[in-house]
């Protein structure tokens, strides 16, 4: 586990620039929204579950997600097919920030093209503690 301005990043996945998490399984990638992003978001309200069996692009938006002052669209780290949506956020959408890394995942993806991962960043990375460092100052409240 990596902390980084008291937000803590497991070192087994992969994080893109907004905030996203990739957990690579084989070829199926569960994603869901960092620490950090859920804490930037505030109180999720309402998540938007993606339809199971819809062909995702890498970088489109595939979902989206409402707190009380943001509403935001997360976009596919990967290409890929949705193979499961996690139905538990549509009663209690309060997981993605109370247990953001484990029951709060939002989505499985099904993909035949791991090499997308090599874009996203790794925890323990300079490359990422510099990216944090540089949205903590941005976000700054």
């Amino acid at each position: 586990m990596t902390t980084i301005e008291n937000f803590e990043f497991p070192d087994d996945l992969y994080y893109t620039k907004e905030h996203v998490w990739v957990k690579a399984e084989g070829n199926i990638l569960t994603i869901g929204l960092s620490q950090f992003g859920q804490d930037v978001a505030g109180d999720i309200l309402y998540v938007e579950a993606p339809r199971e069996g819809r062909e995702i692009s890498k970088d489109e938006a595939f979902m989206s997600m409402e707190s009380g002052k943001w509403v935001g669209r997360v976009k596919a780290p990967i290409n890929g097919k949705i193979l499961e949506s996690n139905s538990e956020l549509e009663w209690e959408s309060d997981l993605v920030n109370s247990d953001p890394y484990g029951t709060g995942w939002l989505t499985k993806i099904e993909t035949s093209d791991l090499s997308d991962l090599d874009t996203l960043m790794r925890a323990g990375s300079p490359e990422f503690t510099a990216f944090i460092a540089e949205e903590k100052k941005k976000y700054k409240k």
